[in-house]
């Protein structure tokens, strides 16, 4: 009963923390590209992680390291860069709808990948979810024809690769401690990152003069604390007292809390695109429910 209350208690809380960081790469992008956004936020989670984290990473078998390695790229390195990359286009609550697509992928890879078996409830859930995702991205591009819809696929990809993640901690880090997960990811992901940063002219003097970079960074280092570090600790303990679509289901609540924030900022929403948000959030609901 302990362990049932624990699991909702870390849905809720990350819910809450994960809707939010939507909105802050938004406001990042004010002063940073994406791929300056994506690189500076992993750098910054990273020094976090490492910090607190470091002794944790002798507790990683040497045959644990390559999945550590994939965790890190799949469900942290990868997806920095693409949903800054989708949001200079679509609105930051219209990407937290799309990325509850991670329940449904986590069934589909699970399927696929991992040979875990689906039901037929599940699988009218999959096709369900995507009938939801068109309607979302073809009344968005309607409402809002100044921004490009197919930066959509950046987020979809990042549900993909989130879905993966899942599934790896799940089958292969099972018995390993979040926090040394978490710190391991970012023990591999953060050179890369910061090779990216050298690359992307963070160092220039139009980027460091730009008025709006203090604040950027400022965003930058709430979303890299909580939305990240802290969020992938706690994200990792879910997946290990629960199960990968149990854990993946923090995008039902989400939305919620993104969409709140997105409006808060102004930006537009129609009905069309919430049917369409509600048929997603119907079709994750289906595939999470396994048949009695």
């Amino acid at each position: 009963m302990k362990q049932i209350s624990s699991k909702w208690l870390y849905l809720v809380v990350l819910s809450v923390i994960w809707g939010t960081s939507f909105i802050l790469i938004k406001k990042s992008l004010l002063g940073l590209t994406p791929y300056q956004l994506g690189a500076v936020r992993t750098i910054i989670t990273g020094i976090f992680l490492l910090a607190v984290g470091f002794n944790k990473l002798k507790t990683i078998d040497k045959r644990q390291w390559k999945w550590i390695g994939a965790s890190g790229f799949l469900g942290s390195f990868f997806p920095a860069f693409l949903f800054a990359i989708a949001e200079t286009e679509i609105d930051s609550a219209v990407a937290s709808i799309l990325n509850s697509l991670v329940p449904l992928n986590t069934i589909l890879l699970g399927f696929a990948v991992f040979k875990i078996a689906s039901t037929k409830r599940q699988i009218l859930g999959v096709i369900i979810g995507f009938v939801g995702t068109a309607i979302l991205i073809l009344k968005g591009a309607e409402l809002n024809p100044e921004q490009n819809y197919l930066y959509a696929g950046f987020v979809i990809i990042s549900t993909v690769m989130y879905a993966a993640n899942v599934n790896i901690i799940k089958r292969y880090l099972q018995d390993v401690k979040p926090l040394a997960i978490a710190a391991g990811n970012y023990a591999v992901i953060t050179i890369p990152a910061l090779i990216t940063l050298f690359f992307a002219d963070f160092f220039t003097t139009e980027t460091l003069s730009n008025p709006n970079l203090k604040m950027a960074l400022v965003y930058v280092i709430i979303l890299s604390f909580f939305g990240t570090a802290l969020a992938k600790v706690l994200f990792n303990k879910l997946v290990q007292m629960s199960t990968p679509v149990f854990a993946s289901s923090v995008t039902y609540l989400m939305p919620i809390i993104a969409l709140v924030w997105g409006v808060l900022d102004g930006e537009g929403f129609s009905l069309w695109q919430g049917l369409g948000s509600l048929i997603v959030l119907l079709g994750v609901y289906l595939s999470h429910k396994r048949k009695k």
